[in-house]
């Protein structure tokens, strides 16, 4: 039988998860269907999920459908646990998108929407809760197209909406001919030509599906179960399956790592080419590391079975690769792991509470780290401290409670603060020579840092030979400037910049008779990485950095008798207000806000409209910070911005 790795995202409270049952029921894995307002979904199998009603960690479980065995990975849907979605995405052959009828296009449908399309994965959209009072049908349509993409086809119409009798009534009408026309000639031949066929619309329709060019629409309910049968028909029909070979070369990736209940990790892979059996050696990471699989379990009925292999196609819980990570390959890599969303713009310190022991804290917090990594653990050695980056106050209370019901841990948060970058400004170089100056290492390390265009990250170069060396030192330079540019002149990730080198040399060891080698007179891999942070913050003082702070895009709907009371408020927090539009008594305001002020605006906003606003909200860009002092971040490293300090804290060779 066929499989499809199916992902469900929505945007908080689109009914994603309530949806999730609904199909299991409908494909006869339950025979009752749970409840988010209950806690008892099979998806959300977290304390903390079921006691908040919201999904925080992906979750497969599978199905079998007429034709195709369906692997459902459930996502969360509130933008904090953005990265749980992140992770899923690489390992999908379709999607469906979930959107309320109510509420229509939310900020995180944008966001999920611009993804699914930049990644080109097939995407079904399911138009939920057409059974609540205020379910709208044409006006989500429009919004869809309007705010989404224009090549939404819709596969029905609703009727009965905002009733228990609400029901899906299936058809293509002349918009779906409309909207497939333009992305298949065959059929716009036959369209000019008033030939159109319901087999040829059909098979245009399946075809620019697959290829990710047009999106069906249907409506339903995922809890009285109208339209559920119609949108079950499109999964199989219209979706493409898994492919891969089973003997061909080994290639997985991994999505997920839990711990299990004597702590060993767990790791979720997607198996795109060749078979994963138990007691095999694979290698993984690009190669870094090599473990032994101990054991296996593929998800079937609504379940996991342990079983002997994993083959092409499918997805499997491995144990015994104890080093294994987020993102690491197994066997071949297939693409590149790479970030799809905005990393996190939070952080805070963690306050440990009477009696916790740091020790244990900062073990527990890396643990959460194995399983989120942009949680991004910083320790602090100088203040005691450590900060994690977060998505949002959500996050932080999950941390929290994470901490307190698995490890036992009470710990508290210090107020949260943004987190900015830093960008070159122009070019800075800057060497020292082995052996000479005030130079303590047995290393030459000359760097140049330029800028680079935004949003291309890092780039090492070399502008000297690669066998002027030895690899291990050449290796040891770029590892550790990469560690570097994670706190710049102010503290911050430098990003968007090429840093080259443009000197080396090192000292070989040397032969002296009747003594042999002279271990102390020759380079190691230590002096390289003591030199670089010195070298690499003199190019960079050189070149000169500026803190850039992260915006958010915001669009915000309010009476429009009370933009005089909006505006200069906004201003105050430093937002822009690109375009303004109003539509009857409401205005629409679109713009950009700092991310340190959205908050503030969230609490501000219902004051100043009546309570009538409504606020979205996304991460869009960094821009320059222009108002105040420009905020730093302590250091957590050696500082080598203060060079004595430095040399006392990494070397006793000081010189000079």
């Amino acid at each position: 039988m066929h499989l499809l790795n199916l992902g469900i995202l929505a945007h908080v409270d689109a009914g994603k998860t309530s949806l999730t049952e609904r199909l299991l029921h409908t494909a006869g894995v339950i025979d009752e269907l749970g409840s988010v307002d209950d806690g008892n979904t099979r998806t959300d199998t977290l304390a903390l999920e079921r006691q908040r009603g919201i999904t925080i960690k992906s979750a497969v479980v599978s199905f079998p459908l007429d034709c195709v065995t369906v692997n459902l990975i459930d996502t969360p849907g509130h933008p904090d646990f953005i990265a749980e979605v992140e992770r899923v995405l690489g390992v999908l052959d379709g999607a469906v998108l979930v959107v309320s009828a109510v509420e229509g296009v939310q900020a995180q449908t944008r966001v999920l929407m611009r993804t699914l399309r930049r990644l080109r994965i097939p995407t079904l959209v399911f138009v939920n809760k057409i059974d609540r009072r205020g379910a709208r049908d044409e006006a989500v349509l429009d919004a869809l197209a309007r705010r989404l993409t224009r090549s939404m086809v819709p596969m029905g119409t609703a009727a009965g909406l905002g009733t228990r009798d609400a029901r899906f009534v299936p058809g293509l009408g002349p918009a779906a001919l409309d909207v497939l026309a333009e992305h298949d000639e065959e059929l716009l031949a036959a369209y000019v030509e008033d030939t159109v066929s319901y087999d040829l619309l059909r098979a245009a329709l399946a075809t620019r599906t697959r290829q990710a060019l047009v999106h069906p629409v249907y409506f339903g309910s995922a809890v009285t179960g109208a339209g559920v049968p119609e949108l079950v028909t499109g999964i199989e029909e219209l979706l493409p399956v898994a492919d891969g070979d089973p003997a061909g070369p080994l290639s997985a990736t991994v999505f997920k790592v839990e711990r299990g209940p004597a702590g060993e990790r767990i790791a979720y892979a997607r198996v795109f080419s060749g078979t994963l059996r138990a007691r095999d050696r694979i290698p993984f990471g690009d190669g870094r590391e090599e473990g032994k699989i101990t054991a296996v379990s593929v998800f079937d009925h609504g379940t996991d079975v342990r079983e002997d292999e994993v083959p092409a196609g499918r997805i499997g819980r491995l144990w015994g690769l104890g080093g294994v990570r987020i993102g690491d390959a197994i066997g071949e890599r297939r693409t590149v792991y790479e970030h799809h969303f905005a990393p996190p713009t939070l952080e805070t310190v963690v306050v440990p509470g009477p009696g916790v022991d740091r020790r244990s804290l900062h073990v527990a917090l890396t643990q959460l780290a194995e399983q989120d990594p942009l949680i991004d653990v910083r320790h602090d050695e100088v203040r005691r401290e450590t900060s994690v980056s977060l998505y949002g106050e959500v996050q932080k209370e999950v941390v929290q409670a994470t901490l307190a019901d698995e490890y036992g841990l009470d710990v508290g948060f210090r107020a949260t603060t943004t987190i900015c970058v830093e960008r070159p400004v122009g070019t800075g170089a800057a060497v020292e020579f082995n052996k000479k100056d005030a130079n303590p290492f047995l290393a030459t390390v000359g760097l140049r840092v330029e800028a680079a265009p935004v949003g291309s990250g890092t780039d090492f170069r070399l502008e000297v030979e690669l066998g002027s060396m030895p690899y291990a030192f050449f290796k040891a330079v770029e590892d550790t400037v990469r560690e570097t540019l994670g706190q710049g002149l102010h503290g911050w990730q430098v990003t968007d910049c090429t840093v080259t080198m443009t000197h080396s040399g090192y000292s070989p060891r040397q032969s002296h008779a009747h003594q042999g080698f002279d271990k102390s007179m020759s380079s190691t891999g230590a002096d390289f990485r003591g030199l670089t942070p010195l070298v690499l913050v003199e190019a960079l003082r050189r070149a000169g950095t500026r803190v850039y702070e992260p915006m958010h895009r915001f669009r915000l709907q309010a009476p429009a008798d009370t933009l005089g009371a909006l505006l200069p408020v906004l201003a105050r927090l430093g937002a822009v207000p690109q375009t303004t539009a109003t539509h009857g008594a409401a205005a629409v305001l679109e713009g950009a806000v700092p991310a340190a002020r959205v908050h503030e605006l969230e609490q501000r906003l219902p004051g100043l409209t009546r309570g009538e606003g409504e606020l979205e909200s996304a991460f869009d860009h960094y821009a320059p910070v222009t108002r105040g002092a420009v905020p730093r971040r302590p250091r957590t490293d050696h500082n080598p911005l203060n060079r004595k300090e430095y040399l006392l804290n990494v070397t006793k060779r000081v010189g000079g």
